[in-house]
């Protein structure tokens, strides 16, 4: 499972040119499933996003979480985040886990994360969305379990 955290101001995800869902300063978490992933994968990723200390405190040290200055999260699936492209120029997604599945997990990612209390919107799996972000720094984290 790879996700990548983008540490926004603001964020919105359009669908059919209309907003479906937004949020104001938090964390934007492009969620990519991986075939053989598993509900403990998924577990350990949200409860390391919700505790990951990417936000600056009053010294500018990366010292708070999403939860210390109460953040929101987008999710949104993304499956090209597993594409293999070690082989010619057209990338190849056979690492992505099978679509039933892996809207599972995602889901299961976000139920994980809302745990946390961290208040959480999503994207609409397997649409094709347009994801607007205002980018807070930038900082961009990758992480995979």
């Amino acid at each position: 499972m790879k996700a990548v955290l983008q540490r926004v101001k603001k964020a919105e995800v359009r669908i059919d040119g209309e907003t479906f869902s937004q949020i104001g300063e938090g964390l934007l978490i492009l969620l990519g499933v991986k075939r053989g992933d598993t509900e403990r994968q998924a577990e350990e990723l949200a409860h390391e996003c919700a505790h990951l200390r990417i936000f600056e405190d009053d010294n500018g040290k990366f010292n708070l979480s999403i939860k210390d200055v109460k953040g929101e999260a987008l999710v949104v699936s993304q499956f090209t985040l597993l594409a293999d492209t070690s082989r010619g120029r057209r990338p190849s997604f056979t690492d992505a886990e099978e679509p039933a599945r892996a809207k599972s997990l995602y889901e299961y990612f976000i139920e994980r994360l809302k745990e946390s209390s961290v208040p959480v919107k999503s994207g609409v799996f397997g649409a094709r969305m347009l994801v607007v972000l205002e980018n807070n720094g930038p900082v961009t984290i990758i992480l995979e379990r």
